[in-house]
Parts: C-alpha cells; structure tokens; sequence
C-alpha cells in the first residue's frame, strides 16, 4: 500500500509565506513525478507544479515567479515553498505522485489527502 500525507496548510495574510510537505510511503519501488494541485470550491483540480525524479519542473502560470517546488528523492518526500501569497491561491492542495509500487508493473497516480490554504485579505 502507498499513502501520501501532506502537512504544512493553514492560514496566511496576504502577501505571507507557507511551507507544503508531503511524504510518500509503503510498498514504492519508483516515483517519476511529484507534485501538486489545487481545487478550489466549485472548481475542477488543477496544477500548480510538478517536478520530475530527474529535478524538472513544470509550473502553473500563476505559480511562476512565488512557488518553488523541492523533491527529496532518497525520501520520498517534495515540499513547496509558496511567497507572496495571494487570495486566490486559497484552496485545498493535494500533493500527488506517479508512482510504481513493488506490488504493480505500471506507473499509477497518488494522491493525498489535502490540505487546505486559506489567504485572507
């Protein structure tokens, strides 16, 4: 079994810091990608950044510039560190990872749990 747990949400002002973590665990053979997503209310789930087992990244346009995603591949483990934030980056964010377990022979998605990231004005 895989799980991935996320910590690190919470309640920021405009303009304020948070830090993401999320740790993968259980039966992993091989991550290719890790990353997250956001949801907001009412919206379908989307990319904020993704970053590969070789150190590439894939930004969302609105993640540019203020979040920058970090990968520890020997443990599993990627963060974000989101500056600058602003009320609308306020939503739920999943961290995920496509992963191969030792029990599968294909890469599947993962997901954890969420967190929720509320900016206030």
């Amino acid at each position: 079994q895989v799980q991935l747990v996320e910590s690190g949400g919470g309640l920021v002002q405009v303009g304020g810091s948070l830090r993401l973590s999320c740790a993968a665990s259980g039966n992993i053979f091989f991550i290719n990608v890790m990353g997250w997503y956001c949801q907001a209310p009412g919206k379908q789930r989307e990319l904020v950044v993704e970053i590969t087992s070789r150190g590439s990244t894939t930004y969302a346009d609105s993640a540019k510039g203020r979040f920058t995603i970090s990968r520890d591949n020997g443990k599993n483990t990627v963060a974000l560190q989101m500056n600058s934030l602003k009320p609308e980056d306020t939503c739920v964010y999943y961290c995920y990872a496509k992963l191969q377990s030792y029990s599968d022979y294909v890469i599947r998605p993962y997901w954890g749990q969420g967190t929720q990231v509320t900016v206030s004005s």
